[in-house]
């Protein structure tokens, strides 16, 4: 056997193929929608996958608005936020944060941060998600083409 001809191949910025794709957010659970995107942003699905370079796709979100949370974790489940000062340690559950202006771009971008790397890495490949309420987007341009989320493992 020939080993000199398996090589492993590294992307890197130049090499990578990045494509733009829809997900509907339409009744899905929000964690587990949070975990496949997240997983699409990180290039996990491509086969040259590199975990030091951003390989993944851009992902647009639509329908954000519509998307559910089992049991009564709307009112129960509750994030923390720190203000830097004392005493500045805020409470509030996902109901609370989607009544607020763009709260449910802002609810699954606080999803999906979690579950990428908490580096530079991490903060360049969350810019690569757009979050709609609706199922308008402005990115038309682009060509992106629609994928079914529960396809995905």
């Amino acid at each position: 056997m020939d080993t000199l001809s398996y090589k492993t191949i590294s992307a890197n910025k130049a090499t990578v193929q990045k494509e733009w794709v829809i997900v509907d957010a339409t009744d899905q659970i929000l964690g587990r929608l949070g975990s496949k995107v997240a997983k699409l942003l990180r290039g996990k699905y491509k086969p040259s996958f590199t975990p030091h370079v951003d390989c993944g796709d851009n992902v647009i979100i639509i329908n954000a608005d519509k998307v559910k949370l089992s049991g009564n974790k709307w009112n129960d489940r509750i994030y923390l936020n720190f203000t830097g000062y004392p005493g500045g340690q805020r409470k509030f559950t996902p109901a609370e944060l989607k009544a607020r202006p763009n709260g449910t771009e802002k609810l699954l971008r606080r999803v999906v941060k979690g579950m990428l790397p908490k580096n530079k890495l991490g903060a360049k490949l969350l810019n690569n998600m757009y979050v709609y309420e609706g199922s308008e987007h402005k990115q038309v341009a682009q060509n992106p083409k629609m994928i079914d989320i529960n396809t995905l493992k």
